[in-house]
């Protein structure tokens, strides 16, 4: 089978979620099938060119402030390449493809209107889900409005997507339902699951000292779901972890506990050390590869319910799951203080990940998907190019060598 994979950036370094689940994919994959891999990069090199403003600068408020005026949301418009769309349909004159792969949606915005082979689009969340959320979330008057504008573009930019493309792949099926909801009319044959792994050989267990005492969260701190996440725990949970009556926890008290990485080679020695994981998560979607790493090493977990969420899990078996303040404090509380339920979750976790979960196991997931969607649509070009406009408003080798995350950032209370 010859895939071309389309993805907004390359995989190196293996510093977000995203990128570690298809860098994983794609190694099973390219074991057995031809795959060509088109994605963005920075401008001094020979391949497709962007870069993104540093957050913050006047070039990105700029950049964000030309958007307001676009019909596209800000996430997906600034994907928008003359470039990539020359490339694309080079490679589309030049080679015959079984299936193209829309690796989330932002690529979207640059494929031609008429393609010559099945497409599919693999969503790793709902975008539009993201937007709502993080509109929820904003305090002031003028941040709700603007993000709230972005949700409904998004809505729409999501809707007009989906149609394009003969199947949808989904992380979970929290979110293949999710898109059944929202958009029962979008997508054409029943969206197929193929779930978050983990190298459970490279994430192997490391179950916490009787007296550790530390908090742990690893994750990209440019994504804002993270971001928001650990200004609600610093904010909101850990003083009232702090004020826990336990010998443990009020060791707590004696620092100001909280150590901020910055990028580091390898978040295994952070996640080892951890008494407990936190997932605070108030915005997201998708699945969480940081709750199946932190499982894998046999981590007692505390997580919201957004941040399970589309999860495999049992709360008070393989997690404890925890939305307020208050609660979410207790539960990280009882995990110090009661170190055989803590051994339990330990046992319960890598036990889960190591059976169901190892990568491998999930690429064979997708292989079967792609072969059954290219049997089902093969010949029917002509039903796709009249599906819809185009929504933007009018390779790699055969072999991937084996890397494992880095670059990736750890909070830690102490």
């Amino acid at each position: 089978m010859r895939v071309l994979w389309l993805k907004s950036d390359l995989l190196l370094p293996l510093d977000k979620g995203g990128k570690l689940r298809t860098w994983h994919l794609l190694r099973h994959l390219a074991t057995r099938h031809e795959v060509t891999y088109l994605a963005f990069a920075e401008p001094d090199t020979e391949i497709v060119p962007r870069s993104d403003s540093p957050k913050g600068s006047w070039r990105f408020y700029v950049d964000a402030a030309i958007h307001l005026f676009d019909p596209l949301p800000y996430a997906v418009g600034k994907y928008r390449s003359a470039a990539f769309r020359r490339r694309l349909n080079d490679l589309l004159r030049q080679r015959a493809f079984d299936v193209i792969v829309c690796d989330f949606l932002f690529p979207a915005v640059n494929l031609p209107r008429r393609l010559p082979c099945p497409a599919v689009i693999f969503t790793h969340n709902v975008e539009s889900e993201i937007w709502r959320r993080y509109a929820e979330t904003r305090t002031s008057r003028r941040s709700y409005w603007l993000y709230s504008m972005q949700y409904r573009r998004m809505l729409r930019y999501e809707e007009r997507a989906l149609r394009r493309f003969d199947s949808v792949l989904a992380v979970s099926s929290a979110d293949r339902d999710t898109f059944a909801r929202i958009y029962p009319d979008a997508i054409r044959q029943p969206v197929h699951v193929v779930p978050t792994g983990v190298d459970t050989h490279y994430f192997t267990t490391s179950p916490s000292q009787t007296g550790a005492r530390e908090l742990v969260f690893t994750g990209s701190m440019d994504w804002l779901p993270n971001e928001d996440a650990m200004l609600f725990f610093c904010r909101d949970v850990l003083p009232l972890v702090r004020r826990a009556p336990t010998p443990a926890v009020a060791r707590l008290r004696e620092q100001q506990g909280v150590r901020v990485t910055g990028r580091v080679d390898d978040i295994r020695p952070y996640v080892r050390d951890a008494a407990v994981y936190v997932v605070p998560l108030r915005i997201g979607g998708g699945t969480r590869l940081k709750i199946f790493e932190a499982l894998a090493m046999g981590k007692a977990v505390v997580s919201t319910s957004v941040g399970a969420e589309g999860l495999p899990v049992t709360g008070g078996e393989h997690v404890m799951v925890a939305d307020s303040p208050e609660t979410f404090a207790r539960e990280i509380v009882h995990l110090l203080r009661d170190i055989d339920h803590r051994r339990r979750l330990e046992t319960a976790a890598r036990a889960l990940v190591v059976e169901r979960y190892d990568w491998s196991a999930v690429a064979g997931k997708l292989e079967q998907a792609l072969v059954r969607i290219t049997g089902q649509t093969r010949g029917s070009a002509d039903a796709r190019a009249s599906a819809g406009r185009d929504p933007s408003t009018e390779g790699a080798p055969s072999a991937l060598p084996d890397l494992h995350g880095a670059g990736r950032e750890a909070t830690r209370t102490t």
